[in-house]
């Protein structure tokens, strides 16, 4: 009965085996795990699912794919100089090291790009889901947006004496012409903002308190604290807690709102008919529209 090789090169042979099919396998997970992904994201029709859903796992996703390219670079890195490595000598250890390495370079920027620098790739797709106008399934008409004069939040009854409050903001889309009405809800926590320091959009709440009541014990006011998780910068906003449930938005008579969301910035540029010419920048269309109401190029100097 013939024996198996137990040595050195039976074991580089079995080695280099290894590799060779590793990087077939892995290479093999970056693309299936991409692409279903992308096609389970694309099989979500709704536009608040597909929100929620890319918000809690694109960056989860992400992660997988880079940490099987990282994988996959070692192993072909681990395939140079198979005809040279025949024992267990010095060139096999450093090309092991030298994989270790790339592939720990690998997966510590593409987390850092995910953290600090995707955020604000996935906030534009996210805003632009959020805003996207709603159909209403009755008739397929178009709904709009309702305006909301003041910045209130939200709390669930169960959250009000909860010492680790998360408020909620909400969406409120009307059909014109039926009146009907569609609430959508956003856990105010999961929301990334954009830190005012370092530009990211990595500033997230990490604590919410309720700073006032009203005098039947309901919250009245809430201070949001953000921290942003790249230059740790800290800031608080306080916001006024709403009385409003799902059925008193459906009661209420509709001020609808520009679909504006996707808009950070305006900016625009005044031309006299003498050649003087004025630009100027705006957070809001209201604040844009304010302007020119008040506007009077012969006054500016």
């Amino acid at each position: 009965m013939e024996s198996k090789p137990t040595g050195p090169s039976s074991f580089i042979e079995a080695f280099n085996d290894f590799v060779f099919y590793g990087v077939i396998a892995s290479f093999a997970l970056v693309f299936i795990i991409y692409f279903f992904y992308t096609l389970r994201v694309s099989l979500i029709k709704d536009p608040k699912e597909k929100y929620d859903f890319i918000n809690l796992n694109e960056i989860k996703w992400y992660k997988r794919v880079f940490f099987f390219i990282g994988l996959t670079i070692a192993f072909i890195i681990n395939l140079y100089g198979t005809e040279k490595v025949l024992t267990i000598d010095l060139l096999f250890f450093v090309r092991g090291f030298f994989s270790i390495a790339c592939a720990t370079l690998v997966g510590y920027v593409s987390a850092l790009i995910l953290e600090f620098y995707y955020p604000t790739k996935l906030n534009l797709k996210l805003r632009k889901l959020r805003y996207t106008p709603r159909i209403n399934p009755k008739n397929g008409h178009k709904m709009r947006l309702l305006r909301e004069d003041e910045e209130d939040v939200h709390l669930n009854e169960g959250m009000q004496a909860a010492e680790n409050i998360f408020s909620i903001d909400y969406d409120v889309w009307v059909d014109e012409s039926t009146s009907d009405v569609k609430i959508e809800k956003y856990q105010g926590h999961l929301i990334a903002l954009q830190c005012k320091n370092c530009g990211f959009y990595t500033m997230k709440v990490f604590m919410e308190e309720i700073i006032e009541r009203n005098e039947d014990g309901t919250p009245r006011e809430l201070l949001k604290h953000y921290q942003c998780s790249y230059c740790k910068n800290v800031r608080a906003t306080q916001f006024t807690v709403s009385k409003k449930e799902t059925e008193d938005y459906k009661l209420q008579k509709p001020k609808l709102k520009r679909n504006t969301g996707n808009i950070d910035a305006v900016k625009i540029d005044l031309h006299s008919t003498l050649g003087a010419r004025k630009s100027y920048e705006f957070k809001s269309i209201e604040e844009l529209e304010k302007f020119l109401k008040e506007f009077d190029f012969d006054k500016v100097s």
